[in-house]
């Protein structure tokens, strides 16, 4: 909305200059000034006439003489002597039309936008802009519907769907905003902002509960970015509603050092550090670990040491010519459900196949995101021709079905090439 401001001002510039520089360059002579350097180039007219009837002989030296001084003699009459010399403008008469242009013109434009234009647009791209530069909401139900509108015609519009769902929180449709954030992080998947506002969202829809899937996607954000204010702020609130008070201190003593200390933040977050440490101080223990879901979760936790998944890489004979000794080899785990960062990683080579391969929680790229989090997994065998984990057009790879954390001889063939 910002650039179309921009470019309106810019275009509206461009016009009133269109209009006023030419009234304001035009000057006016006077019209005495005029009339007297009229008299002036007549008297030099008639003074070479005179001449050339001297130089001929048609006039005397003395009719000469007399005929000049009388031409003279008139001239000072209807010439001033200032006129002969000055030959100056007066003001022009068109600097008031052209200042008048100048105020009338852009108030007009604006007049005419707010009568005829979409003034719903403009709301949707002015109110409430998100602290931190992020994007704006809607308010009126005109507006809005126009957005889910844009949104339907258009799933994979990020700016559109982040705007959709800060006006779904703003209009406390929690529900409505969970969705609308599951959309984006599939889009935008390392983005740890969208991945705390998510959780926010999704906490509100249950009742401001915390808990369960809030909590993973709170670990998900803190993965992408350990220093996400938001993510802190509310990993510390589920800490402490869950009894583990070390955490929730840790989270937010974290906190307090990327904001600013004299901010309404800064106190509330040293209210609840008071609150934690007190509640540590008079005896009270962890609670359940920040990543393990309640029971009644569709996440089941597995077991401690139940949580490995065993199998074998092979690569198909037909792709075996398109592929280098050297490739790099990925095999990973991915929630079913749920944040779409790998929860177990293997790196090998293609000249490693075929491969045995062994996943489990001591693989897990962060601490908070582990295959004992998970009911459900899937299996991805990748050859990268660039050594990235994320798939390019010409990689090679299988994914499995959904499979149990704890399951062998789980046989992956690398059959499908990525386009």
């Amino acid at each position: 909305m910002t650039t179309f401001w921009i470019i309106c001002a810019l275009l509206l510039a461009v016009a009133v200059l269109f209009v006023v520089f030419p009234l304001l360059r035009g000057k006016t002579k006077n019209s005495v000034v005029l009339r007297d350097a009229a008299n002036l180039e007549i008297f030099r007219d008639q003074i070479a006439e005179m001449d050339a009837d001297l130089h001929n002989g048609l006039l005397t030296p003395e009719l000469y003489e007399q005929g000049k001084r009388e031409l003279q003699a008139r001239l000072l009459e209807d010439v001033q002597p200032g006129d002969i010399a000055g030959g100056s403008s007066v003001n022009n008469p068109h600097k008031v039309l052209a200042i008048a242009l100048a105020v009338i013109l852009p108030l007009a434009a604006i007049g005419m936008y707010w009568k005829i234009g979409n003034r719903d647009a403009l709301l949707a791209g002015g109110e409430a802009a998100a602290a931190g530069g992020m994007s704006s909401t809607v308010r009126s139900d005109s507006a809005l519907k126009e957005l889910e509108s844009n949104v339907a015609k258009n799933p994979q519009d990020v700016d559109s769907l982040r705007t959709l769902a800060r006006s779904y929180v703003e209009m406390q449709r929690y529900a409505d905003a969970s969705q609308t954030y599951n959309k984006l992080t599939k889009l935008v998947t390392n983005d740890a902002q969208l991945w705390a506002d998510f959780a926010d969202a999704l906490a509100m829809a249950s009742g401001q509960n915390l808990a369960g899937h809030p909590t993973l996607l709170i670990n998900t954000a803190l993965v992408f970015d350990p220093n996400n204010p938001k993510a802190l702020a509310l990993a510390g609130s589920a800490a402490l509603s869950r009894g583990d008070y070390p955490a929730a201190i840790k989270y937010w003593e974290h906190l307090l050092k990327l904001i600013p200390p004299d901010s309404e933040d800064a106190k509330m977050i040293t209210d609840g550090l008071q609150q934690a440490r007190t509640a540590l101080a008079q005896g009270g223990k962890p609670g359940t670990p920040a990543n393990v879901p309640p029971a009644g979760s569709d996440k089941i936790p597995v077991a401690s040491g139940k949580e490995r998944i065993t199998g074998t890489v092979t690569l198909s004979d037909a792709l075996k010519a398109q592929a280098n000794p050297n490739d790099t080899l990925f095999v990973l785990a991915r929630a079913t459900e749920g944040p779409p960062m790998p929860l177990a990683v293997i790196r090998k080579q293609v000249k490693d196949l075929p491969l045995q391969f062994t996943l489990d929680d001591s693989l897990a790229m962060a601490p908070q995101m582990k295959l004992s989090n998970f009911n459900q997994v899937v299996l991805i065998a990748r050859v990268s021709k660039s050594g990235d984990p994320m798939p390019h057009p010409g990689d090679m790879q299988v994914m499995s079905a959904p499979t149990r954390p704890g399951s062998s001889g789980i046989k992956l063939s690398i059959d499908t090439l990525v386009k």
